[in-house]
């Protein structure tokens, strides 16, 4: 097991978190936290690990930080 720190950003907090630190299986990617979490995939924009640009595809280490975003709309 990991220890991951999920900070959820905009509309992905309302029900949730702000920030917590959440333990999944040491082989979980983005996308196992993103279903877990239940977040709508329609409206992810950005997902960041340790603060770079990652993918819902991509793996993760204990102890990164994981950052989600919705699309931002507006202009």
């Amino acid at each position: 097991m990991m220890k991951i720190n999920v900070k959820l950003v905009g509309m992905f907090r309302i029900g949730r978190f702000n920030e917590k630190r959440l333990e999944y299986p040491s082989d979980a990617r983005v996308f196992d936290i993103v279903e877990d979490l239940q977040l709508p995939k329609d409206v992810l924009g950005i997902i960041l690990i340790n603060g770079l640009h990652a993918g819902e595809q991509d793996s993760l280490k204990d102890g990164d930080a994981l950052s989600l975003l919705p699309m931002l709309d507006g202009g």
